[in-house]
């Protein structure tokens, strides 16, 4: 990825403009400085177009860095596939890529990890396939063992769907699928720290509205009573439109491992 040109055809100006600009920031000039002392340098870049490439420029920076270090850990792992790469390479935000990375995170003790010990994982495969005849009944009691402390149907059953939950949560492509779905159906809210207090956020102490309605000189006002510590703000999440969205990508039909799966995806 060159930053430079992205950055060149994001603004609409030409990549000289934005490499003499770099330089001229790499060397610890400040956006104030070049916008008015060195104007004939940048091509006459003005104030607000510099703000928004050094923005750019520290955000694309640090996507750079955010991408060798999956890689590099990936790498270490062993997991590293042509596909894979090929993901993180093509992610064009910071948020992709740690999607992308979930799965591989080094995590502490879970539900998921404790049921993968014991041996279910096979199982949770099974159930995720919905190929098998059998019931999940049935496919579980071929994985009760009692030395790894899965001593009934029930045991194998639950532990299977711990181990879809972590795997629905981890999927980017579920994680992008839900963020679509929160900005299409969810709510914004806001309240007040303190509703005695007079502030200029007075019309945001009890506020709600569509996140994909709500203006930006609303979300703006919000945004400052948020860092002004006067509001709290929140995300309200359309639960019953994620889990039929996620649902929907991940049952075929109706089958024996239906309501399991509903079960392990509304955890998810």
């Amino acid at each position: 990825m060159n930053i430079n040109e992205i950055i060149a055809e994001e603004l609409q100006v030409k990549v000289w403009q934005v490499e003499a600009a770099v330089k001229l920031i790499d060397e610890g000039n400040t956006i104030p400085f070049i916008a008015r002392y060195r104007k004939p340098v940048t091509g006459e870049l003005n104030d607000e177009q510099l703000r928004d490439l050094d923005e750019r420029l520290k955000y694309l920076r640090n996507l750079e860095e955010k991408k060798e270090t999956v890689i590099a850990s990936i790498e270490e792992q062993g997991k590293m596939t042509d596909e894979l790469m090929k993901q993180i390479k093509e992610a064009k935000t910071i948020v992709a890529v740690d999607d992308i990375y979930r799965p591989y995170r080094p995590k502490r003790k879970t539900r998921a990890t404790e049921a993968k010990a014991k041996g279910l994982e096979p199982l949770a495969n099974i159930f995720l396939l919905q190929k098998s005849e059998k019931t999940p009944e049935e496919e579980a009691k071929n994985y009760i063992n009692e030395e790894l402390g899965v001593e009934t149907v029930v045991d194998a059953i639950n532990g299977a769907k711990d181990i879809i939950a972590e795997a629905v949560s981890d999927d980017a492509e579920y994680r992008n699928a839900i963020r679509h779905t929160v900005i299409k159906h969810g709510n914004i809210t806001s309240k007040a720290k303190n509703e005695e207090e007079q502030t200029p956020y007075e019309n945001y102490y009890a506020y709600s509205e569509a996140i994909d309605k709500i203006p930006g000189h609303r979300i703006l006002a919000i945004n400052r009573g948020e860092k002004e510590k006067v509001l709290n703000v929140k995300i309200e999440m359309p639960d019953e439109n994620i889990i039929r969205v996620l649902e929907k990508s991940i049952i075929v039909g109706q089958n024996p491992f239906s309501d399991v799966l509903k079960e392990a995806i509304e955890d998810g």
